[in-house]
């Protein structure tokens, strides 16, 4: 399994990015995409999941009614929607492929080149 996050940028608080997760292959056994990021200086934090059915997602408290994840079933890739993006959420994404939905990174077996995003207050 090969993945790949894309999408990152310099943004001002506030803006909006969205940033996509393609795989080169897939593990049947591990269909959900969970989304991570790392600040500099700071352990890997969860972001949010979603299943393979996209039926079930899950999001971090920071995340929660800012970004929303979604599967786009047609050109295969996982999206991050972020919005009303702050200073903090500044940091390297990754996206991981896992067994179940979970917020803990090593619970994700498969992991991919992240993308920076960077926000300016």
């Amino acid at each position: 399994v090969q993945l790949q996050a894309s999408g990152g940028g310099l943004l001002q608080a506030g803006d909006s990015l969205r940033l996509s997760c393609t795989a080169s292959r897939r593990a049947a056994t591990h269909s959900v995409t969970g989304w991570f990021r790392q600040g500099l200086g700071k352990e890997r934090q969860f972001v949010a999941a979603i299943d393979s059915s996209s039926r079930n997602t899950l999001y971090a408290d920071s995340a929660n009614g800012r970004f929303t994840v979604s599967r786009d079933n047609v050109d295969d890739r996982i999206e991050l929607q972020m919005d009303s993006l702050k200073p903090e959420d500044t940091g390297i994404y990754y996206c991981a492929a896992g067994r179940t939905l979970a917020t803990v990174w090593n619970l994700y077996g498969y992991w991919g080149r992240g993308t920076l995003v960077t926000v300016s207050s």
